[in-house]
């Protein structure tokens, strides 16, 4: 399998932090890209029509997108039983834990490009300020749900939510989100240092 990948992205390391829940990690072939915002990449959009990383593909050339679908198939590729789990409240639970970590995400990098991909002039604060305040609601219903969030046997809403907090540490230190979502902060304590979450940490 190949990836298009970019070490800074988010949703890659989603990806791969399944892969090595899944044993998986060593099928997979990086392919360097060039993601962006408004400059769309040849190499990716000659596989994905949004021209967006994560972008997988498979030995057979058939190419999936985005991590919500590259995840789930790789967790059923390597047989595993827990990151999506079976049960109905158990996973529809595992889902909406994913899209909360994914929105966060969503929320951030919009933040993020505001300042980095727009220029200067038309650069809107009241926009930026929005999305930050969805970073902090979900920051909030994270430190509510962080005592049942699994550190064994993780569900991919515990991988979501792993990789949102580590997003923020790596693109928006000065949020200092610990400071004030206690509970949060000793969950990832424990989470983040897992060998899945180790070996992908995000570099430029």
């Amino acid at each position: 399998m190949k990836l298009l990948y970019a070490p800074t992205s988010p949703f890659v390391r989603k990806v791969m932090v399944c892969a090595h829940l899944a044993g998986l990690a060593d099928r997979i072939e990086w392919l360097s890209s060039a993601a962006h915002p408004i400059h769309r990449d040849a190499r990716i959009a000659a596989h994905n029509p949004l021209a967006k990383v994560p972008t997988l593909i498979l030995e057979d050339g058939q190419t999936l997108y985005d991590s919500r679908v590259i995840c789930e198939y790789l967790a059923s590729l390597g047989g595993n039983d827990h990151l999506f789990p079976s049960d109905g409240a158990r996973r529809w639970q595992a889902l909406t834990r994913q899209a909360l970590g994914d929105g966060l995400l969503d929320a951030a990098l919009l933040a993020r490009y505001e300042l980095t991909a727009r220029p200067a002039e038309r650069q809107w604060t009241g926009w930026r300020e929005a999305q930050l305040a969805k970073v902090d609601a979900c920051l909030a219903d994270i430190e509510a749900q962080a005592p049942a969030l699994a550190t064994n046997r993780p569900c991919i809403g515990a991988v979501a939510i792993g990789c949102a907090l580590g997003y923020l540490d790596f693109r928006f230190p000065e949020i200092d989100w610990r400071a004030t979502h206690p509970g949060a902060a000793r969950w990832f304590g424990v989470f983040g240092a897992l060998p899945a979450m180790q070996a992908t940490m995000p570099h430029e």
